[in-house]
């Protein structure tokens, strides 16, 4: 309930004064490329259930069925302002409205598409027992993950084998000793992080 509270309460206010960015961000993405200024991307959340992720567009329209992994400045599907949007992460900020629908929660577990879900162990899928979030511990960790991909011969086989279970182990270690501190120091971090 404490944290129920605690995502309602700072997503509101977040969005509140962020409503100058989204709008700033809205007339660059209009400008720069064809399609509309968000993207929903259905992920897996809360008890192995799709919801629809909200994100600014920073991708060619319909690009995303070329494939679901994005390999950063190497990839020719992101556009201008959606390269710099995603450097900063700034893309993400719409999923304030995720957490204010109740869907996701500020800190928790990043939430996963369905094909890369569908390779969990059984042990791993614990990791669907409590609600996604924008920002955790494997966020941090891998917060140049677009980098780490690009110098792989094999992307795919380099997240699936080697990023996404240690991030999975990462997230265990969250939903184990969950706290309001530490989503709050994870916030503050990850906020310090984007700004560095």
């Amino acid at each position: 309930m404490l944290k129920r509270l605690f995502d309602i309460v700072f997503s509101l206010v977040g969005l509140l004064l962020l409503i100058p960015v989204f709008m700033a961000i809205g007339i660059a993405i209009v400008i720069d490329s064809k399609g509309g200024i968000f993207y929903l991307q259905s992920r897996v959340g809360k008890n192995n259930k799709d919801f629809k992720l909200i994100k600014f567009r920073s991708m060619r329209k319909n690009s995303d069925r070329e494939g679901l992994l994005t390999v950063g400045n190497n990839d020719a599907r992101i556009t201008k302002v959606g390269a710099f949007l995603r450097r900063y992460k700034l893309d993400e900020l719409p999923q304030l409205f995720n957490v204010l629908i109740g869907n996701m929660s500020l800190v928790g577990p990043r939430p996963e598409v369905r094909k890369y879900v569908d390779l969990y162990s059984k042990e791993q899928m614990k990791i669907l027992q409590v609600k996604p979030g924008i920002t955790d511990e494997a966020s941090l960790t891998y917060f140049e993950e677009n980098e780490i991909l690009t110098k792989s011969d094999d992307y795919e086989k380099t997240y699936i084998e080697t990023l996404m279970p240690h991030k999975l182990e990462l997230n265990k270690k969250y939903i184990n000793n969950p706290s309001v501190v530490k989503d709050m120091q994870l916030i503050v971090k990850t906020i310090l992080r984007i700004f560095k």
